[in-house]
């Protein structure tokens, strides 16, 4: 069972600390309303992106970085002192 809390006559409600800390929510954090087949009111946190960031939470870079996360994971990766050293290595493959 939740926690009860009131309705305000403004139409707020207040979400317990727990809740906010288990879905790390802060002040001004946006949260999506809807109605569930049941009737019940689902409340979803949700994060703005900045516009010139949103290319990182497409799908297509997503499964990028899926791959890159396990190709680390497996040691598929090779790692350098510096950017010369990056080049060399990538000239040396050519």
């Amino acid at each position: 069972m939740g926690t009860l809390t009131r309705l305000t006559s403004g139409g707020q409600v207040s979400i317990p600390k727990e809740i906010r800390t288990k879905t790390n929510m802060q002040p001004g954090d946006f949260v999506e309303v809807r109605l569930d087949e049941e009737g019940r009111i689902v409340l979803t946190p949700k994060k703005l992106v900045d516009a010139s960031q949103s290319y990182f939470w497409t799908e297509e870079w997503q499964e990028g970085e899926r791959k890159a996360d396990e190709d680390v994971k497996a040691g598929r990766v090779k790692r350098f002192k510096s950017a010369a050293d990056a080049v060399k290595y990538l000239e040396d493959k050519a």
